[in-house]
């Protein structure tokens, strides 16, 4: 059987839908076994694992730790899976289901830029509110009542020049 972790996804951090999905992966606890890269980053150097920056860029890619590629949906999957998620994406597997949401993923990808810039505005909403929760969800964790995410939260790996 093939390990998926640590699963390398390269992500494009400029993206406003996917940088926010990423920080939603980030904040889970996941035995470090996602490591976040950003694509968009300067210096960032797709040769260096094998891809080009215009595939990345067509399409979410993840690097497994066999240096076998995923592309799209199945590195959702994988993702969510690893972030306690699983049940989430679980739907998108199913035999009948799985060729509408890969086709639904592709659509999203090819205009997600802007689509992003059309729901930027809900999206730093969003954030803001969660900068707001986060002293409360301090708070409470040092309460004893711990949300926030602990020593095995997925890394960001920051690209090297």
């Amino acid at each position: 059987m093939r390990a998926d972790y640590p699963l390398t996804i390269f992500y494009d951090a400029s993206c406003p839908v996917c940088a926010l999905e990423m920080d939603h992966l980030h904040t889970r606890y996941t035995d470090r076994r996602l490591v976040l890269v950003d694509m968009s980053a300067p210096g960032f150097d797709a040769t260096r694992f094998g891809l080009t920056l215009a595939e990345l860029d067509a399409a979410i890619h993840a690097l497994r730790p066999d240096g076998s590629v995923v592309r799209g949906m199945a590195v959702l999957r994988l993702a969510y899976a690893a972030a306690g998620l699983g049940w989430a994406l679980r739907p998108s597997s199913a035999a009948p289901l799985r060729p509408v949401f890969d086709a639904a993923y592709r659509l999203f990808a090819r205009h997600r830029k802007p689509v992003s810039r059309g729901l930027a505005p809900c999206i730093v909403a969003l954030r803001e509110r969660s900068a707001r929760r986060a002293p409360a969800d301090m708070k409470a964790c040092a309460a004893g009542a711990c949300r926030a995410p602990h020593e095995g939260t997925a890394t960001r790996e920051e690209s090297k020049s």
